[in-house]
């Protein structure tokens, strides 16, 4: 049975139920309409909260409005209320283009294809194939906030960029840091992106604008982006301009 438009969902997912959250009795299109809801400025700071998706019990058919518990079919009309339906996240969704997994480490729903994604036990996520092999681990690298806009990363909807460093950040955000001619993690101020070039173009004009003498023997500690054991030449930038 097929569900209208205007029955079908929210504007987060097309799907053919309602949720009655746990925490507060009250009835939303999904755990993201809840929490926008219920984490807004017209709510005082102390009711301020977010739905525990593994808590949702109680389901309401877009069709019938028969509440019931979590189910893929509705037990009073039989309507399908998502194509993809996860019972361990309790999650409905009928656009099964986005090729929605479950991801037992993880311990929730993922996009993309199981195929083409693996998880890292020491990240604590799932991360692109192309990675697995290159990435640098950090412990619980995705389960904290983004260092831009403080939204937790572990279950965000936005992309997510993993750093060269290992540390994660919203690719939005990213993009926002590189149009303010920001290239180094917000973490630990490694390079956010290949540097190859202007590090190369730096070498050149240092190489072009000898230190005076006295200079030339003194050592620094390394840059961020060198084996903590690695000392350099001092230069003063002065000496460009």
């Amino acid at each position: 049975m097929e569900l209208e438009s205007e029955q079908h969902g929210c504007e987060h997912y097309t799907r053919g139920c309602r949720i009655r959250a746990p925490c507060c009795g009250e009835v939303f299109g999904c755990r993201h309409c809840h929490n926008e809801a219920k984490n807004s400025l017209e709510i005082h700071l102390n009711d301020r909260h977010e739905i525990p998706r593994h808590e949702i019990k109680k389901v309401i058919c877009s069709l019938c409005d028969k509440e019931q518990d979590v189910q893929q079919y509705c037990s009073g009309c039989g309507a399908c209320m998502g194509k993809y339906f996860c019972e361990k996240c309790n999650f409905f969704d009928d656009d099964v283009s986005k090729n929605q997994y479950h991801c037992d480490g993880c311990g929730i729903c993922r996009t993309g294809g199981v195929d083409k994604f693996f998880h890292c036990d020491k990240c604590g996520c799932c991360y692109s194939n192309v990675l697995r092999d290159s990435h640098h681990c950090v412990e619980g690298a995705m389960h904290h906030n983004c260092p831009v806009c403080f939204e937790y990363l572990f279950d965000s909807t936005k992309d997510i960029s993993v750093l060269h460093c290992g540390h994660t950040i919203h690719l939005e955000c990213l993009n926002v840091m590189r149009a303010h001619h920001h290239f180094a993690c917000p973490v630990c101020s490694r390079s956010a992106c290949d540097m190859s070039d202007a590090w190369k173009k730096l070498d050149e004009e240092v190489a072009a604008t000898p230190m005076p003498e006295f200079y030339q023997k003194k050592m620094v500690s390394k840059t961020p982006n060198i084996s903590p054991k690695s000392r350099v030449p001092f230069f003063s930038e002065h000496f460009f301009r």
